[in-house]
């Protein structure tokens, strides 16, 4: 994550001051290696004598020819290109990084051979998510190692095809940059609201008259110097609507001189603030400051290094998060024992505020990649966090886990709008149940984090639940709504009716559930959803699973014929869906016949009708081994054939000839 940006002021005076090396290569180098990507790309800029604009460059018509075979230069051409390239997009340049990446896509020199890799990652960033996946498509067809990257292509080709559906199916979530004075020149990340405060960190310019430092290049010897870089973390509170256009921003001070100061946490008692402390040369602590009063206007102790069990010596600890119960310090860390590069680890705080040793928090949520930025809500047992290494929009992604701490649900991805092709971290709730908030995100910025406002939208599913037969209300009937990743379950009362809010709009699936009774399944599609902000469900009847047999209405034949009319098939699907939403029940479809005709001849009529339902209801994929057909004749009416006077009965004749269904074993 790029944290320090040095503006093109700044390389002017440094370019003066570059008192030990005239060469631009050697002088890129030196930022290069120094991690100043902002100067470095400068210098190779002006190594490959082209030069920039405050709007950005573009590759200057006819470059490519100067990269000819027969150029003497084109070895240093080659790597000042992909050095470029890389200058870019370590400051988060994708937009510039792109263009050179490809061309240095097309070098020879196995030297730049993870160019295509690079260029599929910054087309990704940039959105252009088929380009990206041919470009790590060629990747995985050149590049012949089988390392990491190779993985890190197939996840990138994954991501892409995942980003491109949720491009597609936004979900239930309204993102806005804050438009104030927290967002300025700098990174502006980690928020963490606190009762009506809002603390955030930011790399904002605080002093332009700092030293003169020399950096070096370890490899060459080369060294150059310039202006200590103005750009410092360090932590900021408003107070009040973060939302309004004009607000009051100060700085928490600190006693720590000449470090960067990020990403608070307090414990609840709000005596005691934990806080991320580095400098370049140093790796990234965990520190802790005390204060004797929980008022705002209380001030710090000088803050203390945190011991072996949260910081180890030659690793990296940060981002502390405390729990809003005090119980547990989760933080991110590349200490040894994780599993992949920056893991999730949390110690127990006891009570006297001491901690516990530090536990990693298991491969259900690290990965190879890194875990960074958690946030834990203790009333919905939610993590909240961020992650490079899993299949995502781009950068870091925000996932979510069910937990405990002793065990974990399979994280997933929050999907777009809440996450986007750049790197999104840190969450912080206005209120406890996590509708509302705010996250850092570059998604609009050339290079650095911004604050955002996030607010989680809602549909409304409700319905009523009534007895297919008596037409009558169903108490204490479970309603399961769920999607994909989850699902969420309501029990009816006396008027059948249920009630979800729901934050999502994906392929929703309604299943209605209740003893002796058939279970009900309802599907909706997103272009059904994506439009709504209520779905009203028809009214949902459930079909008595007893030893009553089921009438069909609607099933009909031609006179003296088996075959099935087309109407007759529109009423089968009643019986189809039953057997669709109840895999494991088993039934028999059966026929019956009025008295006209012998009795035999009936017998055999109304066994062909039954079968004629089973076969169709077998073209349509249902199991044969879960029905059995038979016909009755008339042998079994359900009203008279004839009047008591001996007249014949037409609509008693219409009741006897019937087509019914009923379940012969339930195994559910």
């Amino acid at each position: 994550m790029k944290l320090r940006i040095l503006l093109v002021f700044m390389l002017l005076a440094s370019m003066a001051s570059a008192q030990f090396v005239t060469n631009s290569k050697r002088v890129a180098d030196v930022y290069y290696q120094n991690k100043e990507y902002y100067a470095a790309a400068e210098y190779y800029k002006k190594a490959l004598q082209i030069s920039s604009d405050s709007a950005g460059f573009v590759v200057p018509y006819g470059f490519v020819s100067k990269l000819q075979p027969d150029n003497p230069k084109k070895e240093d051409y080659e790597y000042c290109v992909y050095q470029l390239a890389e200058s870019l997009r370590q400051y988060k340049n994708f937009r510039d990084a792109e263009k050179w990446y490809e061309i240095a896509a097309g070098f020879s020199n196995p030297k730049f051979n993870l160019a295509n890799y690079w260029y599929g990652v910054s087309l990704r960033a940039n959105q252009n998510y088929d380009q990206a996946i041919t470009a790590f498509q060629t990747f995985q067809n050149k590049y012949k190692k089988q390392d990491e990257y190779q993985e890190r292509a197939k996840t990138g080709i994954a991501s892409c095809q995942f980003a491109l559906f949720e491009v597609s199916h936004p979900r239930l979530y309204s993102l806005s940059r804050l438009n104030n004075d927290i967002n300025q020149k700098g990174s502006n990340y980690a928020p963490l609201m606190r009762g009506s405060i809002l603390y955030f960190t930011s790399s904002r310019p605080t002093d332009t008259k700092s030293k003169s430092i020399i950096l070096s290049d370890d490899k060459s010897n080369a060294k150059v110097t310039r202006k200590e870089s103005p750009y410092v973390n360090a932590i900021y509170e408003t107070a009040g609507n973060p939302l309004k256009e004009k607000i009051t921003i100060s700085k928490i001070p600190s006693t720590l001189k000449g470090k960067d100061v990020a990403a608070p946490a307090f414990l609840p008692n709000g005596k005691t603030m934990f806080m991320t402390v580095w400098t370049v040369k140093d790796n990234r602590k965990i520190y802790q400051s005390t204060r004797n009063s929980s008022t705002e206007s209380s001030a710090w102790s000088e803050p203390v290094e945190l011991g072996g069990n949260v910081n180890v010596n030659g690793f990296n600890s940060m981002q502390p998060f405390v729990s809003r119960n005090g119980k547990y310090l989760i933080f991110s860390s590349d200490r040894p024992g994780g599993i992949g590069k920056y893991d999730l680890w949390y110690c127990a705080i006891r009570p006297d505020g001491s901690l516990g040793q530090a536990v990693n928090m298991g491969n259900t949520i690290n990965t190879a990649g890194d875990e960074e930025a958690p946030y834990y809500n203790v009333k919905t047992k939610k993590l909240l966090y961020s992650s490079n290494g899993k299949v995502g929009l781009g950068g870091f992604d925000f996932y979510e886990s069910e937990g405990d701490f002793d065990s974990w649900a399979d994280p997933r991805n929050l999907g777009y709008p809440f996450n986007s092709s750049k790197d999104d971290l840190y969450f912080t709730p206005v209120d406890g149940d996590d509708v509302e908030g705010y996250i850092s995100s570059d998604r609009e910025s050339l290079c650095c984090l911004e604050l955002f406002y996030l607010k989680r939208e809602f549909l409304n599913v409700r319905g009523q639940i009534i007895d297919c037969e008596t037409k009558k209300p169903l108490e204490n009937v479970i309603v399961t709504v769920s999607d994909s990743l989850q699902e969420f379950k309501f029990t009816t009362g006396s008027d059948g009716k249920y009630n979800f809010k729901l934050n999502t709009n994906r392929q929703l699936q309604i299943t209605a559930e209740k003893t002796k009774y058939f279970t009900k399944k309802l599907h909706y599609n997103y272009d059904q959803l994506a439009q709504k902000d209520t779905l009203i469900t028809e009214e949902i009847c459930l079909i008595p699973n007893g030893p009553k047999p089921i009438r069909l209405n609607n099933v009909l034949y031609e006179f003296n014929k088996a075959e099935l009319t087309e109407a007759s098939k529109a009423e089968l699907e009643i019986v189809y869906n039953v057997m669709i939403d109840n895999p494991l029940v088993e039934i028999e479809l059966s026929a019956h016949t009025d008295t006209i005709g012998s009795p035999a001849y009936n017998l055999e009529l109304s066994n062909r009708r039954a079968k004629s339902c089973v076969d169709y209801l077998v073209s349509r994929g249902i199991p044969a081994s879960r029905m059995i057909s038979r016909g009755y004749g008339s042998t079994r009416p359900v009203a008279p054939n004839f009047l008591k006077n001996g007249k014949d009965n037409p609509a008693g004749r219409a009741l006897n000839r019937r087509t019914e269904f009923k379940a012969i074993n339930n195994k559910e």
